[in-house]
């Protein structure tokens, strides 16, 4: 005798017919809502009514103590604001099963297919996400390429990348001067003016997409990380009043660190594919306490959608990325006719860079 098992849906699956309808809608309420990681991570939420292209203002550090003499008035500070616009569009999946199947006690496909379309939706934000901070081209999701040599004029243009991204190249060549229609992002926090940002970075662009130090020519150099690219990154980050605390590298990457065997990494000064010692028996304290996820104190973070021949530094107590959700997952029964029962799930948000002085990507091709 077979024993039908509960499983995630809410009721067991129903051996009667007349009753299959009833509890394929009971279990679509536990479907409602689903985990985004990526989102928890990355991005601050917005909620809008309205779809298309949505408008949103939020402020940047901006305000400072006075000294006052006793019993003065200080003056009245105003926070510094800055606009995105962000497009909001629709996405959706459909799960379809037979009532043969839902009727049958022995398969639970019917919660088989709904787990497997709520782990699509994990997947896919997730893609986007990562292909919008890494300046991945995909026509499914809308991203554009981003190159080392890519202008701040056309990251910051809504028309030509609506997911915007960290700071380009802001140098107007000369080393002394920014662009004035490409230093709208950039502020000068700390003890840094804006052409002293401009002109930090490997090719003293100020550019927050820099190229690799070993990448040469077109060739992909797949899997390599290079510890001074993490250092330019650190400063890049540091110098707009921030803190590197996050690498987020491929499997390709996460692949070499595993290789390295003595794992003196943090002390090489180049390449960790350079097989430079470090001096340091470093294999024995790996070995005792099995610690090898941080690169200079930074967390490394592994993630299957990031190429490898890219990886990326953040300070992740400042979501760079603004999430706009109009409407979240929703699922509702969907019964097309020809014994054919299933489910529509969709959701209606939008991505985009709205903190591009919190990243770098370092590209190695």
């Amino acid at each position: 005798m077979v024993t039908a098992q509960n499983g995630l849906a809410t009721s067991a699956l129903s051996g009667v017919a007349n009753r299959v309808l009833v509890v394929y809608k009971d279990a679509l309420q536990d479907y409602k809502v689903t985990d985004m990681p990526v989102i928890a991570m990355f991005a601050e939420r917005f909620t809008t009514e309205t779809g298309g292209d949505v408008d949103i203002s939020f402020s940047k550090p901006s305000m400072k103590l006075e000294q006052l003499e006793e019993g003065a008035t200080p003056s009245y500070q105003h926070t510094d604001l800055r606009n995105e616009r962000i497009g909001v569009k629709e996405w959706g999946i459909a799960v379809g099963v037979t009532r043969r199947m839902l009727e049958d006690s022995r398969f639970s496909e019917m919660e088989l297919a709904l787990n497997e379309a709520r782990r699509a939706v994990d997947r896919h934000v997730t893609e986007h996400a990562i292909k919008a901070l890494f300046g991945v081209a995909d026509t499914t999701y809308g991203t554009d390429a981003i190159a080392t040599g890519t202008s701040e004029a056309t990251i910051t243009t809504f028309a030509s990348n609506p997911h915007g991204g960290f700071f380009g190249t802001l140098d107007d060549g000369g080393g002394t001067t920014l662009d004035a229609a490409n230093d709208v992002r950039i502020a000068d926090y700390g003890i840094l003016s804006k052409d002293d940002l401009a002109g930090l970075g490997p090719a003293g662009t100020g550019s927050h997409y820099i190229a690799a130090s070993d990448a040469s020519g077109t060739v992909s150099t797949i899997g390599d990380i290079s510890l001074q690219d993490i250092t330019n990154a650190m400063e890049l980050i540091g110098a707009k009043g921030l803190n590197a605390d996050t690498v987020m590298i491929s499997p390709s990457h996460y692949k070499t660190l595993l290789n390295l065997a003595d794992f003196t990494a943090p002390f090489a000064s180049t390449s960790l594919t350079s097989g430079a010692k470090g001096g340091l028996d470093y294999v024995n304290d790996v070995a005792k306490s099995g610690v090898v996820g941080q690169l200079y104190g930074l967390n490394v973070v592994m993630n299957a959608y990031i190429p490898n021949n890219r990886f990326g530094v953040f300070d992740m107590s400042v979501k760079p990325m603004a999430y706009v959700e109009r409407r979240g997952l929703t699922v509702e029964e969907a019964n097309p006719g020809f014994g054919i029962t299933g489910s529509y799930m969709s959701m209606r948000y939008g991505l985009k860079v709205i903190r591009p002085e919190a990243g770098v990507i370092i590209i190695g091709d």
